[in-house]
């Protein structure tokens, strides 16, 4: 018996309404009647014109760039849902900002990852459903239940369709030591094996490639990565894999494509052949498209998740 609301309904914010309507298309639905609007000096103003009482109500918004401004949205209509007698609010944040500040680095810094974790259980959320969290122990921050969703899934898919399972002429590299975990159940998955990239970060945004453990010559190697920013890591590393390594040629693939700065134009004169993007953030407005930059669809994904967790059936199969 399904107890916490009568039926679905999603809502989405300003952030990625083009994910949030592919979501419905996948359950059969229509999107929930909401307008997100801001007052002249900038505060978020939210709308629901449709009743949400008893409903199990989900909330797709990304937290990207303007990461503040989406955050908002996202708190103002889990309160105004929750003020509405929703059954029960799920945020879906496809990609989770500030989670890159998970713990003090130096004195006196701020653990911004757990200060939104609260901001959002404040609010009135039941339940968390996001994918690719930067560290998974940003789960332990919330005290509701979180579902972090596996991208790089999608990538093996893709990348088994291209090379095959178990090309012996295909290596995954991790970008970084930190990301060793995440590659190794990738490269598992693809049946081939990794290398990593050791790399001594001097400060934000900026790093220093310093040597490959393993060996990528002659080899096509997929970098793997969570969050692609500047892009100053993921170039760098291309750059080594090829020049230090004598890798033959590099694919990337990224869950969240911030894209920051000059990250297009990094990644244009960089060895990525390609670079795959999930669409958990929409690509910049602002700026031209890349044709080496190529976005997988996440909404099959996040609606299976969707329809697991209003039917209270097990969601762990979505994560193998």
């Amino acid at each position: 018996m399904i107890s916490h609301g009568k039926e679905i309904v999603v809502f989405t914010g300003n952030a990625n309404p083009h994910l949030a309507e592919h979501i419905c298309t996948e359950l059969y639905r229509k999107l929930g009647d909401a307008a997100v609007s801001h007052f002249a000096d900038g505060e978020c103003s939210v709308s629901v014109y449709e009743p949400v009482r008893g409903k199990d109500v989900f909330i797709v918004q990304s937290t990207c760039n303007p990461v503040n401004d989406n955050l908002m949205e996202l708190l103002i209509m889990i309160d105004a849902m929750r003020r509405a007698s929703a059954g029960r609010i799920t945020a879906v944040v496809p990609y989770f900002g500030y989670a890159r500040q998970d713990r003090k680095a130096k004195s006196r810094d701020p653990i911004s990852a757990k200060l939104v974790a609260n901001l959002i259980t404040a609010a009135g959320a039941d339940r968390l459903l996001t994918m690719d969290l930067h560290a998974d122990q940003i789960q332990g921050f919330f005290d509701i239940p979180v579902d972090n969703l596996r991208g790089s899934n999608l990538f093996v898919k893709h990348f088994v369709n291209m090379f095959g399972k178990g090309n012996e002429d295909v290596m995954v590299v991790s970008p970084d030591v930190g990301s060793t975990a995440r590659v190794r159940q990738f490269s598992h998955k693809l049946g081939v094996n990794m290398a990593i990239v050791d790399k001594r970060r001097e400060k934000a945004n900026q790093s220093e490639v310093m040597n490959i453990i393993g060996n990528v010559e002659g080899k096509t190697c997929i970098l793997l990565d969570d969050i692609v920013d500047t892009a100053g890591s993921l170039c760098g590393a291309a750059k080594a894999i090829v020049e230090i390594g004598g890798a033959k040629e590099v694919y990337a693939c990224v869950t969240h494509g911030v894209l920051s700065g000059p990250a297009l134009q990094r990644i244009e004169d960089s060895a990525i052949k390609e670079l795959l993007l999930l669409d958990t953030i929409p690509f910049p407005k602002d700026k031209e498209k890349s044709d080496k930059i190529r976005y997988l669809p996440t909404a099959p994904v996040f609606s299976e998740a969707i329809r697991r967790i209003y039917e209270e059936v097990s969601i762990s199969n979505l994560f193998d």
